[in-house]
């Protein structure tokens, strides 16, 4: 028997993202994880959301290579000259709107940020949420997206799907780079 194809959609955090594997301490294989989204959430398009910086060009190249849709937020520094691209407004318009328009079945939000808590409520009440990807520990995901009694995974629970694995260097030992 067939299965329907699902045409589900993917709403990254991209900062929060990277942010939250960092601080577990292991890599993400971006394609890797892209092809994990679709498998097992039948996600057809999968949208980061990230601030644009120049010299994160191969980056950017590598990710859409992977299958993602790259929607970019225009950088400010900070006094320390910290990139700053907060892209949580337009995640959240994005999503609304593709809601609004019935572009897809179900939303896979993947943050851990409390800011999605009001986004995560509006798409559980209309039937479009279908799971929330915690990039962070259970204890850093934020409370007010735990108390939307979503469901939530967190990516550190299934991270041997989608870990970059440690390629051998010259003298055959292993290492965890991003090469």
């Amino acid at each position: 028997m067939l299965q329907k194809q699902q045409n589900n959609y993917a709403y990254i955090d991209g900062a929060n993202l990277h942010k939250g594997i960092f601080d577990s301490g292991w890599i993400l294989d971006y394609a890797r994880f892209r092809v994990w989204l679709t498998e097992k959430y039948g996600v057809k398009n999968a949208y980061i959301f990230i601030g644009l910086i120049p010299r994160y060009k191969e980056l950017y190249k590598y990710l859409q290579e992977s299958g993602f849709t790259l929607i970019f937020k225009e950088v400010i520094y900070d006094g320390d000259g910290k990139p700053k691209g907060n892209c949580d407004a337009d995640l959240v318009l994005q999503a609304t709107s593709d809601a609004y328009e019935n572009k897809f079945e179900k939303a896979v939000v993947v943050s851990s940020d409390g800011d999605y808590a009001g986004l995560i409520k509006f798409l559980k009440e209309r039937g479009k949420l279908r799971v929330i990807l915690s990039p962070h520990a259970k204890d850093k995901c934020s409370i007010l997206i735990k108390r939307t009694d979503a469901p939530i995974t967190y990516l550190n629970d299934v991270r041997v799907f989608i870990k970059k694995e440690k390629a051998p260097d010259a003298d055959k030992t292993t290492q965890g780079s991003f090469s």
